[in-house]
């Protein structure tokens, strides 16, 4: 019985790291591109510096943010980001989990999940969590900026 235990033991550990070494695969260098990108977008909102935070989309993106208007633009993005990182309250992150680069090379896409916290308008803390999808296109530079970005909560 014990030899069994270990042997089933053996094989989830090596199924969980196959998993995650799979995920790795998945994404060759372009995505991972993209995946730094986000990670430097969303410490740029840890330190919500908004203009670098809006310098991260083209000049025609379209953002999506939950329960809020739609922002077209460096202005509307600007509207948009803006208003949530002057409140003190606020903390935002975010995470890719997954990219992907079409085979044209143009286009390409990121998602994941987000944690957010602010004190709502009654001052209660809200701890929101929640999955996001960007879409990114890759500019005559070279260099990948976000062209539709969405995010919606988790919260019920």
């Amino acid at each position: 019985m014990k030899k069994l235990i270990k042997k089933l033991l053996y094989t989830l550990l090596i199924s969980l790291f196959s998993a995650g070494i799979g995920l790795a695969a998945d994404m060759d260098s372009q995505a991972l591109t993209l995946v730094k990108l986000d990670d430097q977008w969303s410490a740029a909102a840890v330190k919500k510096d908004t203009d670098l935070v809006v310098s991260f989309y083209t000049d025609d993106a379209t953002v999506y943010p939950p329960n809020d208007i739609i922002g077209t633009g460096h202005d509307g993005a600007k509207k948009i980001w803006g208003a949530m990182l002057s409140d003190p309250s606020l903390t935002i992150s975010w995470k890719a989990q997954h990219a992907e680069i079409a085979s044209s090379g143009d286009i390409g896409y990121t998602s994941g999940t987000y944690e957010l916290s602010m004190k709502g308008p009654d001052g209660k803390p809200i701890n929101d969590k929640g999955k996001f999808l960007c879409v990114w296109k890759k500019q005559s530079d070279g260099k990948w900026k976000a062209l539709r970005d969405m995010w919606n909560s988790d919260l019920k």
